[in-house]
């Protein structure tokens, strides 16, 4: 059995508000931006009613293509994130407490930071919540103490 995990795709209010932090901050690249058409498989899959308008944008990583989505939704109002997350993108970074400082200068809500160890790695952890709600957890392997 051959298994691939593709991607995760965000549905969120505002592309370039989101782009300022996922490009610009995370450091994925733009592999392509686009408007969806009418039939698009998003409209079913998310539930999203078919008057709202849908911008696509799919993002490189340094490792893989396409690895991160962003689904723009216009014209009707995105559901709030509140309460308990129920889902979490976990990214690693190289410099976490630089990334963090950009977050916190959007004025995001952070986690406290979190250093922990396993047998094959020591890192550090800390999480955001985005413009739309969702959690995004950043980590950095340090050198194993």
């Amino acid at each position: 059995m051959s298994l691939l995990y593709k991607r995760i795709t965000l549905c969120v209010a505002d592309l370039e508000r989101s782009l300022s932090i996922y490009r610009d901050i995370l450091g994925f690249t733009i592999n392509y931006i686009q408007p969806s058409e009418k039939d698009s498989f998003s409209y079913p899959v998310f539930n999203i009613p078919n008057e709202a308008d849908l911008n696509f944008a799919t993002m490189d990583s340094p490792t893989q293509e396409r690895t991160f989505a962003l689904t723009e939704i216009k014209g009707v109002p995105l559901p709030k994130q509140e309460g308990i997350h129920m889902t979490a993108s976990v990214i690693k970074v190289d410099d976490l407490a630089q990334v963090i400082s950009k977050i916190k200068a959007l004025g995001l809500k952070t986690t406290d930071i979190k250093t922990d160890e396993n047998d094959y790695a020591t890192f550090i952890e800390q999480a955001f919540v985005d413009f739309d709600g969702h959690l995004i957890v950043l980590y950095q392997l340090m050198e194993k103490i």
